[in-house]
């Protein structure tokens, strides 16, 4: 059962539930207060047999404009800057998103994960992907950070009918100072269009690496690059600057992208 609050205040459940704790006028203000604070809500689904999901709703204003499930690298979480900030714009622009933590988060609050982990990890993409569905129409959209994104196009190589595009940020194409080690192997299996950012300084992969990587996957693709930007491409110096232009060329090249399939 998927269980949506406010993020910060009481829900318009919790407020259907404590009817008899306050006045209808009182009531009224409650309810008011929080759709016009209009703020991400908590996401939460642990049905038994499946894999659980957990994270923050950002609601666009058409419920049919689309979504796009987000989620964050290995050492962080769905809370990270750059998620929020991009789920803030992504939902001003029409486009409803769901930043979820991955399994291995929900049972870990630190550490990074381990080679286990990415079936349950992606087992909870596709489940997160199908729970969106069931509330929101349009095109689906699933994406991340570094290992989030390399599970999302893992998941997706193997299953290209989940969603519509992938949007893979500071994709993490090798270890740092191991170029050797290419994690390539699913890119001549993707069949879904695949939108790459990445920052010049990424030390997981130079913009001549991944312009080379890409050509393996047969599809429609895409990099984008953020001058000066680190692996995670935000930091201070850039933070207020990264969003808008990854929301930019999203919307450019998957608008570009449903043209040339019609």
């Amino acid at each position: 059962m998927v269980v949506l609050t406010d993020d910060k205040t009481i829900s318009g459940r919790s407020l259907i539930l404590n009817l008899g704790a306050c006045s209808c006028q009182r009531l009224v203000t409650l309810a008011t207060a929080t759709l016009m604070r209009n703020e991400a809500q908590s996401f939460l689904d642990d049905a038994p047999g499946e894999a659980p999901v957990r994270g923050f709703l950002h609601r666009a204003e058409d419920a049919g404009g689309g979504y796009l499930v987000l989620t964050h690298g290995a050492g962080g979480n769905c809370s990270a800057p750059l998620l929020v900030a991009l789920a803030e714009k992504f939902a001003a622009s029409g486009l409803t998103v769901l930043r979820c933590d991955l399994p291995y988060r929900q049972r870990r609050p630190h550490g990074a994960p381990s080679p286990s982990d990415a079936r349950t990890d992606q087992a909870g993409l596709r489940r997160a992907v199908e729970l969106m569905r069931k509330q929101f129409a349009g095109r689906a959209f699933l994406g991340g950070s570094s290992y989030g994104g390399r599970q999302a196009s893992m998941l997706v190589a193997e299953e290209p009918s989940l969603v519509e595009g992938l949007l893979l940020l500071s994709y993490p194409l090798h270890p740092p100072g191991r170029p050797a080690q290419l994690r390539t192997a699913h890119f001549p299996n993707l069949r879904t269009p695949a939108l790459f950012v990445s920052g010049t300084k990424d030390s997981f992969g130079s913009t001549e690496e991944l312009e080379a990587a890409i050509k393996l996957i047969p599809v429609r693709n895409k990099l984008v690059t953020i001058a000066g930007a680190p692996h995670g491409l935000s930091q201070k110096s850039n933070r207020e600057e990264v969003p808008d232009p990854v929301v930019r060329e999203f919307q450019d090249f998957f608008d570009e992208s449903s043209k040339t399939e019609t």
